[in-house]
């Protein structure tokens, strides 16, 4: 069987997945205990070449920004590695790729003169915008004035094209006062932390189907796997918009960490020829949503699934390639240190 792939319009490029912070949330399991791995400045160039092709301009044009739009760089934290982080700008700007980006958490902007000339200098280099990561995860991690001198100064240097994610977070850590890192376990027993939580847009995928016993009880809900099977996956699989790219070259759909539906320096034969589905299982148990098959085929293997219970249907799909990893190389399930690193330290 052959799928072929919807062309890129928005991607997210992983510049590595070493981060500065274990947060319980993550869905690519980040950590200060990846090797760097940080991807090659040729690589860099061979893909930031090859996207052009298909980045498309946020809806008020190419020097706008929006989180559905454009290319953005991440990781990982990509100012762990600013000089790279700062090529990869360059380059984006040279092959005139639209509406960039960084999405950072702000670890690094310990004072108003270093972060005033870290974020100037990238926009000199071309960068349009910035995407600042906040909520309780990193919270755990990052001290809150690092966070709102980041926010201040790129408002200052990127105005509108400066996105909070999330804005509920970032006012309620505001009006609550609070100051340096907050465990995630001392932020929950703030009184109105729940009401926030509510209204939180949360997956529950990667590293936080692990750490479910901490969140609010609308996160704690499981149920068997029957009950995912006719499903469809949400957000969809396969999609246009952001999607993501890895150090590596793993070409990732939409969210799906530690599934890669090829190397993307193929990408223009992923998009006209497809995938033969016949040499990757897993890619065609989950493209083809046939969760009972890819439920069964892992039994058949040995998987314990009997009397299993889980929170969405992403936690189905993980917990089976985590079995399957064990058994055999499935190329499809890359990177496999992604798998490694999705408990914490």
């Amino acid at each position: 069987m052959q799928i072929t792939i919807t062309a890129p319009i928005s991607v997210g490029l992983l510049l590595s997945y070493k981060c500065n912070a274990t947060c319980r949330h993550c869905m690519y399991a980040c950590s200060p205990r990846w090797p760097a791995d940080w991807i090659s400045e040729p690589d860099l160039e061979d893909i930031l070449k090859i996207l052009a092709n298909y980045i498309e301009p946020a809806p008020y044009g190419a020097d706008s920004v929006t989180l559905s739009h454009g290319l953005h760089f991440t990781g990982g934290e990509p100012f762990l590695n600013y000089s790279l982080l700062s090529k990869a700008v360059m380059l984006a700007e040279k092959y005139e790729i639209p509406s960039t980006f960084v999405e950072t958490n702000c670890f690094w902007a310990v004072t108003d003169q270093l972060t005033r000339a870290k974020l100037s200098n990238l926009k000199n280099l071309g960068l349009k915008g910035i995407m600042i990561s906040i909520n309780p995860f990193y919270l755990e991690y990052v001290p809150f004035e690092r966070t709102k001198r980041c926010i201040d100064i790129s408002l200052e240097i990127f105005g509108q094209n400066t996105m909070i994610y999330q804005m509920n977070f970032y006012q309620h850590f505001n009006q609550m006062g609070i100051t340096g890192r907050l465990p995630l376990q001392d932020y929950l027993k703030l009184e109105s932390s729940h009401h926030f939580f509510q209204y939180a847009e949360f997956f529950m995928m990667g590293r936080a189907v692990y750490q479910s016993h901490l969140l609010p009880q609308r996160f704690t809900k499981t149920f068997p796997e029957s009950y995912f099977f006719p499903q469809p996956c949400d957000p969809p699989f396969l999609r246009s918009w952001h999607n993501h790219v890895d150090n590596y070259g793993n070409y990732i759909p939409g969210f799906c960490g530690g599934i890669s539906l090829g190397d993307v320096r193929d990408l223009q034969k992923l998009v006209r020829e497809g995938i033969d589905l016949k040499s990757y299982p897993v890619l065609a148990f989950i493209i083809k949503n046939d969760f009972v098959s890819f439920y069964e085929f892992a039994c058949q293997l040995g998987y314990p699934g009997q009397d299993c219970q889980y929170h969405s249907k992403c936690h189905l799909c993980l917990e089976l390639r985590k079995f399957l990893i064990t058994q055999d190389n499935y190329p499809e399930l890359q990177p496999r240190q992604f798998y490694d690193f999705l408990s914490l330290p």
